[in-house]
């Protein structure tokens, strides 16, 4: 038998909320973001990676409720705006929307399939960027053009290491 909940959805492992202990949601995120500002000054390769993202993808699909999501994007954000050299609240903003839209989807979707976090790692990289965009023409007045193979290509390569980044995260949840 299928319990609802008050919407009407059923209360089934696919809508209940993941469980971490504390510290995971104080050191993967501060780990992620020491990542994003250091490691490029060393290994410049390793640019690329948005790891903050990452990380507020992955909470946010996890935690399965919007307000959450909106409150690790904005944290995530903001702190990753603090440490870097781009003026604050432009990650705080784009990072605070894609925990909104993360955890939006992750109530609707089954969201522990490889596959399906792959795809949505690639297109809420893709909104990322294009928001990061938007804002920057809007709110800074420059203008640089937007690059849609390099944020395809970037998209990729991050949505194949935050699937297994996932994977390792995965085995941080209390409920498994």
């Amino acid at each position: 038998m299928a319990y609802l909940n008050d919407r009407g959805v059923p209360l089934d492992r696919q809508t209940q909320s993941s469980n971490f202990k504390t510290w995971t949601f104080i050191v993967v995120p501060v780990v992620a973001i020491l990542f994003q500002v250091y490691v490029p000054l060393f290994l410049p390769f390793l640019s690329y990676l948005e790891l903050p993202l990452i990380i507020t993808i992955y909470f946010s699909l996890m935690r399965r409720s919007q307000i959450r999501g909106l409150f690790i994007g904005a944290l995530v954000g903001l702190a990753q705006d603090s440490l870097s050299k781009n003026p604050l609240g432009m990650f705080g903003i784009c990072k605070t929307l894609v925990g909104y839209f993360a955890a939006s989807i992750g109530l609707r979707i089954d969201v522990d399939q490889p596959f399906i976090r792959l795809l949505l790692s690639f297109l809420l990289f893709c909104f990322h960027q294009f928001l990061y965009w938007v804002l920057a023409r809007a709110l800074l007045a420059q203008t640089y053009p937007f690059n849609w193979r390099e944020t395809t290509i970037l998209a990729a390569l991050n949505s194949v290491v935050s699937v297994f980044l996932y994977h390792f995260l995965d085995r941080l949840r209390e409920d498994r």
